[in-house]
């Protein structure tokens, strides 16, 4: 046993300094043999304390500010290769926290493992963290092993096979099975807070999309994928696929008030083409999946006009002329 401890000896003493310092919280040697007693039920003299520091900083390398360096104690520093930074672990415990495709449980576990990367003071400041989100969470636990099951399947080129699932008013709202099909999956791609697997249903040449989170029972198949597609192709389905609707893509011109300005760029990249009209509109021109496109006018119908194609515009109009005889009646 008083061999094991002393062969621990360096592993306490970097857990101290991971968890207890920083440049502001610089630890005495005394400090550090404090806590390794306290924590780990284990006396270490000062000599063996600075003696591991050492070894900690020659053999492995850790980037350990020291009393002789500072001339006030000892403390670990992040490496920027590896380690994440205070704002960084933030952003993935509110990914995680907001992220509808993921269930609260597990969402639960992955932000304590962000919590416990850092130390203790990077820790209080999220004492009162609170998340303000509706209750659109999946219930779907299968998500994150989809993810690495689909992953593998794209790696070695083979199709997959599942239930998807969606919900269904019968009685009551609930979920059932929608199909079964069998898919070669070439992508996963993330859209409006949800994962996609982009893949080519069985007897089928073009892409498809399926959420992820309505994905169950998954199962990996040893038959390989036999359509080739390239990076371009699918990067350019995913690109003109608004809000992950299917269809072919069409030219849209559109008239939209400059209050819509930064919506658009966020919904549909760079890669479109605006043109200034006055101070209150632009022009905007894209190519994209005109049943994606529609659902995103009418969701800001107050503020775009549809000019071209002549079909979606009239579709566009009798979807209106319906919706104002129900609120004239």
């Amino acid at each position: 046993m008083e061999l094991y401890e002393k062969n621990g000896n360096p592993i306490y003493i970097l857990n101290v300094l991971k968890k207890y310092s920083d440049e502001e919280h610089m630890l005495s040697v005394a400090e550090i043999g404090r806590k390794v007693k306290e924590i780990y039920n284990v006396e270490i003299d000062p000599r063996t304390i600075r003696r591991n520091i050492n070894l900690l900083k020659e053999k492995l390398e850790y980037d350990i500010s020291t009393r002789d360096e500072n001339g006030k104690g000892y403390y670990i520093l992040k490496n920027p290769d590896t380690d994440f930074e205070a704002g960084e672990i933030r952003a993935i415990i509110d990914t995680f926290s907001y992220a509808n495709y993921i269930v609260p449980s597990v969402a639960k576990n992955i932000i304590q493992k962000c919590k416990n990367m850092q130390n203790i003071y990077e820790n209080k400041k999220l004492n009162n963290y609170q998340i303000y989100s509706n209750d659109a969470k999946t219930e779907n636990m299968e998500v994150i092993k989809n993810i690495e099951d689909i992953s593998d399947s794209i790696q070695n080129r083979n199709k997959i096979q599942f239930e998807y699932w969606k919900y269904h008013m019968a009685e009551k709202l609930e979920k059932q099975i929608w199909s079964k099909p069998t898919v070669a999956p070439y992508a996963i791609v993330y859209n409006n807070q949800e994962f996609y697997l982009i893949g080519i249903k069985e007897g089928q040449e073009e892409f498809y999309h399926y959420r992820l989170d309505r994905i169950k029972n998954l199962k990996k198949l040893d038959a390989k994928r036999t359509i080739s597609k390239t990076n371009s192709q699918i990067k350019e389905f995913a690109e003109s696929t608004v809000k992950m609707f299917g269809g072919k893509k069409e030219r849209i011109e559109v008239i939209c008030s400059m209050q819509l300005l930064d919506v658009v760029l966020d919904d549909f990249g760079k890669n479109i083409t605006i043109h200034k009209i006055d101070d209150e509109s632009f022009k905007l021109i894209l190519d994209v999946s005109t049943r994606g496109f529609k659902t995103w006018v009418m969701r800001n119908i107050d503020s775009v006009e549809v000019i071209s194609p002549i079909a979606l515009r009239n579709e566009i109009k009798e979807i209106i002329d319906v919706a104002k005889k129900k609120y004239d009646n």
